[in-house]
């Protein structure tokens, strides 16, 4: 900035025509910024020559930003286009949507339909085992039944046998005590037969 300052005598004429040239851009107060270099203590011709400068720094950046930058009607193009992307992406996105929730329906009733159905042979499942049940418990019934007729029975039976054993083990005590007493009433006379004798022989 120095060296341009001390150029600012030799070429006052070419730097006043760039003033003016950049005049109609300006992007700052230019008469304020002279007069506030004027009283940080530069020259008026000095103080021009250092606005011009910056002038000409601040237009040759904002003409590079500008050249990057799109006009209006660039910018409402690009605006209608991506509205028309978005609404194909959101008429893509809705009919996607729709056909996702026709497959899923479906699929749905299918599951539902089958879960009917497994239902319905759990159902069947369940009254075939019951009556497959019941038939067992009918026949271990019948069985415990028959078990218990054929186990009277065979006490029956039995205590029919001890009856006519008892009956005969009294016949035969029976018959044991009469040989008993006839033996008894033998042994008696005889004994006393004996004795009888056994006087006579003495008298």
């Amino acid at each position: 900035m120095l060296r341009c300052i001390s150029k600012s005598f030799h070429f006052n004429k070419a730097f006043k025509f760039h003033t003016t040239a950049y005049r109609s851009q300006n992007y700052f107060d230019t008469f304020k910024f002279v007069e506030r270099l004027e009283q940080a203590g530069f020259t008026r011709d000095q103080s021009e020559v250092i606005m011009t400068c910056l002038q000409k720094v601040i237009n040759e950046s904002m003409s590079d930003i500008t050249k990057v930058m799109v006009s209006k009607a660039d910018r409402e193009k690009a605006i209608y286009a991506y509205k028309v992307d978005f609404a194909k992406l959101r008429s893509e996105v809705q009919l996607i949507e729709r056909n996702d929730f026709t497959m899923m329906k479906a699929e749905n009733d299918r599951l539902e339909g089958e879960i009917e159905k497994l239902k319905q042979k759990l159902k069947d499942e369940i009254a075939r085992t019951q009556a497959s049940v019941r038939l067992d418990l009918n026949l271990e019934r019948g069985r415990i039944r028959d078990e218990a007729s054929a186990q009277e029975i065979k006490i029956k039976e039995t205590d029919t046998r001890i009856e006519s054993e008892i009956s005969n083990l009294r016949t035969q005590m029976e018959a044991i005590k009469f040989q008993i007493m006839q033996y008894m009433i033998g042994t008696m006379t005889g004994a006393g037969a004996l004795i009888l004798a056994y006087l006579r022989m003495f008298k």
